[in-house]
């Protein structure tokens, strides 16, 4: 039980770390810890969306996905363009630091908070 929170926690704040820079690249967003919040809510709702709608072929893996962006639409300024430079980021940052940590043997490849990754 242990384990798995901690595991939770490192995957979350390595999440809102590419939420952070994904946010500060596009719209000059400086908050780490108002990452972390839209990191824990982008989960929250990715999984309960997924959850009722995510069987669903093709249209259930892009409502996942729009529901997601519409949490960082929803949290940082800017509009659904800027949400999904936001993610990209997010994405691309979260990546580099998972791919980093694996090679020092530290993680796997996921974090939570960030999509697909």
């Amino acid at each position: 039980m242990i384990d798995s929170l901690i595991v939770f926690g490192v995957s979350l704040l390595i999440g809102a770390l590419g939420i952070f820079m994904g946010a500060k690249v596009i719209v000059d967003a400086e908050n780490y810890t108002y990452a972390i919040g839209t990191a824990l809510i982008g989960a929250i709702v990715w999984a309960v969306v997924g959850f009722f709608f995510g069987w669903i072929p093709l249209l259930g893996p892009l409502l996942v996905f729009v529901s997601y962006l519409a949490v960082i639409n929803s949290r940082y300024p800017g509009g659904w363009v800027d949400a999904a430079a936001i993610t990209i980021v997010a994405w691309v940052s979260v990546l580099v630091v998972l791919y980093a940590l694996a090679v020092l043997g530290v993680t796997g490849f996921d974090a939570v908070g960030v999509p697909g990754v």
